[in-house]
């Protein structure tokens, strides 16, 4: 069994690495949170391992520094010319930053930073993750405001930016009758997906309000919410439970398994993301490669990967402002013209540009490209 995002991400970076004549393995957790992080029901996807050509090594257990100095002792025995961490929460400061200083000796050691100040704040948040910037040599991001934060942390080391690629192993979608035929969502009904585990930041209470604005205006739409609650379910049950329209809100309150997530999204004619708050977005990637148009808040590295009126609308955190746009995708027939230009702006999310971009960050940190680390991107 598989960590899932950022693991899904890992799996896909890997793949591209293989398939580009790059030796590379995973290096992955055996326990990551504990309950108190995480409350919802799974942190794990039941779907079989992939049948694939990468190596995973699943060492590290978070609250157990014996397995930090095992991980760390077990890749330097591999020799490898770069170890890329990848980075979003405190808490993971004190295991991942402890390997990397184990192992910068040996080679070099960057860092892919999906935030650096967490959506939720703790005590001792700034101390964990400067402990951790200070173990490696750079720093790649997919977010303004990650790139944004990190020139401003007291730690002055290379940045680079870059786009978040698409996913490319879930597989390819289905017929829209055939997933909502398996989902018992009627063929004719204006379906909007909400995809992913629920946390307050995400904004789903924003998207349940603008639904309840548009549902009275349109007897087809549908509000679709597959994923499991970070926090208490209670509360949105209570939301959708008080709406004079719950009868077409369904929430699939679960952990969505690898294998659905194409049946989810050919099933939707919108994925709304109306987060208060965010860096980037693997459900956009998800959104751009099954070519369903967003709908998403202008609020961090969302504000980039949407531009307003093409792929979709970017539009201010707020109801009102959400659910007009609601009314005027479905109201003006927008989900072909969007579509159109979706096929021309998912073009700039290759997992080359990415690449090309741990490459760049490569050099400025050691001055140098080793042929047999980077293959050159045709």
């Amino acid at each position: 069994m598989l960590f899932r995002s950022p693991a899904v991400f890992n799996e896909n970076f890997a793949l591209h690495c293989l398939n580009s004549g790059i030796p590379t393995e995973l290096v992955s957790y055996r326990f990551q949170y504990p309950k108190i992080l995480f409350p919802g029901s799974s942190q794990l996807n039941a779907s079989a391992p992939p049948k694939d050509s990468i190596k995973r090594s699943a060492l590290i257990h978070t609250l157990n520094p014996w397995s930090w100095w095992k991980t760390a002792r077990y890749i330097k025995n591999q020799k490898p010319d770069l170890v890329l961490i990848r980075f979003w929460l405190p808490f993971f400061a004190p295991a991942l930053g402890t390997i990397a200083r184990m192992l910068r000796k040996h080679t070099t050691v960057l860092a892919l930073t999906d935030n650096v100040v967490p959506h939720e704040k703790r005590p001792g948040d700034r101390s964990l993750t400067t402990y951790f910037l200070n173990s490696c040599s750079g720093f790649l991001t997919m977010s303004d405001r990650v790139y944004l934060e990190l020139k401003n942390w007291p730690v002055h080391k290379p940045i680079v930016q870059t786009r978040h690629p698409l996913y490319e192993t879930y597989g390819p979608g289905l017929s829209r009758s055939q997933a909502r035929k398996k989902l018992n969502i009627n063929s004719d009904a204006e379906v909007v997906l909400f995809f992913g585990l629920i946390r307050a930041y995400k904004g789903l209470d924003l998207l349940i309000e603008a639904f309840n604005r548009s549902a009275a205006k349109n007897l087809r739409l549908v509000l679709l919410i597959a994923g499991e609650c970070y926090e208490n379910a209670q509360w949105y049950q209570n939301l959708i439970s008080k709406s004079a329209f719950h009868n077409r809100i369904i929430w699939h309150n679960r952990f969505i398994d690898d294998a659905e997530i194409p049946l989810y999204f050919s099933a939707a004619n919108l994925s709304a993301q109306t987060y208060r708050n965010a860096t980037n977005s693997g459900v956009s990637m998800l959104a751009y490669f099954y070519r369903v148009p967003l709908l998403v808040t202008a609020t961090g590295g969302l504000q980039s990967i949407v531009p307003h009126e093409k792929a979709g609308f970017c539009v201010p955190v707020n109801v009102l402002s959400i659910a007009e746009h609601l009314d005027r995708y479905f109201k003006e027939g927008l989900e072909t013209q969007f579509k159109t230009a979706l096929e021309f702006e998912r073009q700039k999310y290759s997992w080359n540009q990415f690449l090309g971009s741990l490459q760049e960050l490569y050099k400025m940190v050691t001055g140098s490209l080793k042929p047999e680390l980077f293959v050159e991107n045709k």
